[in-house]
């Protein structure tokens, strides 16, 4: 099951994609992120993993699995029975940021888990939309 929420985000691509790979920020402007730890050092690149704590849910390991710099962030984690993966996909809009959150759900348990959390899954999509165009369009100390 594939959920997306596109929006317009009214600064340049460079500053959506610093918010979007300095991960360990997120619980600072995401109400859908409470908690994140890097697992390893350095700038965020393919292999990177960090433990994610949301809301109603139990931390997860994510680990990157993409990384096209100021175009692609993806990263995935898997439970029993399922495998998530997120994606944060940008494209310059004039002078701002058409940003593509998409969060993929696969495996043996995906039918039932997205037709019990399918409206979460959205909801989750939209704030945290939301949360990157908030913090990206904030006045600048």
């Amino acid at each position: 099951m594939r959920y997306e929420e596109t929006s317009l985000i009214d600064a340049p691509v460079e500053v959506v994609w610093r918010l979007t790979v300095e991960i360990d920020g997120w619980p600072e402007f995401l109400p859908t992120v409470q908690r994140v730890e890097r697992l390893d050092a350095g700038e965020v690149r393919v292999g990177t993993r960090a433990r994610v704590k949301q809301p109603g849910q139990l931390s997860a390991i994510w680990t990157v699995t993409r990384l096209e710099a100021g175009r692609e962030f993806t990263w995935e984690t898997r439970r029993t029975g399922l495998r998530l993966t997120g994606r944060h996909l940008l494209e310059p809009a004039g002078a701002g940021t058409r940003m593509t959150l998409v969060l993929e759900v696969d495996g043996a348990a995906a039918r039932a888990a997205t037709a019990v959390l399918g409206g979460m899954m959205r909801t989750t999509l939209r704030r945290e939309s939301a949360g990157f165009a908030r913090r990206a369009t904030a006045p600048r100390d």
